[in-house]
């Protein structure tokens, strides 16, 4: 049977608020009728259990407030007035004064809580006034109806009790309204992150975009118009077609030029603007994983065996170099050197999965991340490690995990990025391996 905590039982009772305002409600006219019972002046000074006899009325008014008083959390005001009314009454009608003693005094514990529930639940102003109304006509009850002399110690416990309750009350409403506007502050900040990043990606989209139809829009209309002219005066003019032929190629070439350049400003810091070998594939994957060894991190591969399939198509084959190469930049920068990392390229008649993970128990150094800042400190293990997992998610406003996304995406491929409960941080793509209808845009 598993153990259970007191976090468990402090659940159980939120789920049953009535339940718990019953409990205490049995408990506080226990503790009045203990309380009337009770000689608080002994012949030795001490007070004395069951000295005194419990009278019907005493019973009677306690059952009455303490009934009142399971509804504290319904009516809370109304319930205040009630205890109130009938610690007063008690007060008044009893024979407190003639005997030294009010046996009558311990039925304010009802009021009291009651005044405590009143301040935890209504604003500043009213607490205050309540609070301080309660303190003045419970106090001035006592000491005018109660026992004798007039600060005797069931007075001044009447005036300490009531006034405890009513600051107690708006302390606690005031940690609670701080701890909510905290909660509040940070989802909020949460929201306008998540929503910054959405806005960031669409707007680098709709930029692309432009720029994209800017550069070709224009040169593929010439395109078009030269070879119409050029099919058509094939025949019967050859020299004016080889006219439209060239201004073909001019416009082409100009095409091209100025998509080269759109696509250079693309680039991250330190690429090649004008590549002049072909596009990496998994074919170099060693030479970059001995990159990474050269730098300290150890890093296994489990790969199949080239040549053992047909050939991927270009545009899979430099996804998933792409995927492996940010995945562990990713984790030289946050986990940091001295980390293990694995490499597990996976491929079937369907798909093509690349999952790369990392123990997160490296020593991290000062390197720029992926959004053009500074991730300093060092991550050894537990918490550390954690932190620098949150950070590869996305907490520092990178964009490496949101390009492996979009690769993906692009190709209708998955990608799932996360930490490991151990620590460490897995990152996972499927990329599939058949042409599929192309996706239609969802609606921003």
């Amino acid at each position: 049977m598993p153990a259970v905590t007191l976090r468990d039982i402090r659940e159980r009772l939120r789920a049953h608020p009535h339940a718990v305002d019953a409990l205490i409600a049995a408990g506080t006219f226990c503790c009045i009728l203990l309380g009337a019972a009770t000689e608080p002046h002994g012949p030795d000074g001490q007070p004395r259990f069951a000295e005194r006899e419990i009278t019907g009325q005493t019973v009677l008014l306690a059952a009455l407030a303490c009934g009142v008083l399971a509804l504290r959390r319904r009516a809370p005001m109304p319930v205040l007035l009630v205890t109130g009314l009938i610690s007063v009454v008690a007060l008044v009608a009893g024979d407190g004064p003639r005997a030294g003693s009010a046996p009558e005094a311990p039925l304010v514990s009802a009021a009291v809580i009651a005044l405590y529930t009143v301040s935890n639940t209504t604003d500043r102003r009213t607490s205050w006034r309540v609070g301080a109304l309660a303190v003045g006509v419970f106090t001035g009850a006592g000491m005018l109806f109660g026992a004798r002399p007039w600060y005797a110690q069931e007075n001044l416990g009447i005036f300490a009790w009531t006034a405890l309750a009513a600051a107690v009350g708006e302390a606690v409403r005031n940690r609670r309204a701080f701890v909510d506007a905290i909660r509040e502050r940070a989802e909020r900040a949460e929201r306008t992150r998540e929503e910054e990043a959405r806005r960031r990606v669409a707007e680098e989209r709709m930029r692309i975009a432009r720029e994209l139809h800017d550069v070709v829009a224009h040169h593929i209309a010439l395109v078009n118009v030269q070879a119409g002219v050029a099919s058509h005066v094939m025949d019967q003019r050859p020299d004016q077609a080889k006219q439209a032929l060239a201004h073909v190629r001019e416009a082409s070439r100009h095409a091209l030029a100025e998509l080269q350049t759109t696509v250079g400003l693309l680039r991250q810091s330190g690429e090649s603007t004008a590549p002049t070998e072909p596009a990496p594939g998994l074919e170099v994957l060693d030479d970059l994983v001995d990159g990474f060894r050269h730098a300290g991190m150890s890093v296994d591969v489990e790969a199949p065996p080239p040549g053992g399939a047909p050939p991927l198509s270009s545009a899979v084959d430099l996804t998933a170099y792409r995927v492996v190469q940010e995945a562990l930049t990713n984790v030289q920068k946050h986990a940091g050197v001295g980390a293990h990392a694995e490499v597990r390229i996976r491929r079937d008649a369907r798909a093509l999965e690349i999952v790369v993970i990392d123990d997160g128990a490296g020593t991290t150094h000062t390197v720029p991340d992926d959004a053009g800042t500074s991730a300093e400190g060092a991550t050894d293990s537990g918490t550390e490690a954690d932190d620098g997992a949150r950070r590869r998610e996305g907490g520092n406003g990178g964009h490496g995990l949101v390009g492996m996304r979009e690769r993906a995406a692009a190709l209708h491929g998955a990608c799932e990025t996360g930490p490991l409960p151990g620590g460490g941080f897995r990152v996972r793509v499927r990329l599939p391996l058949e042409s599929s209808v192309p996706r239609k845009e969802t609606p921003a």
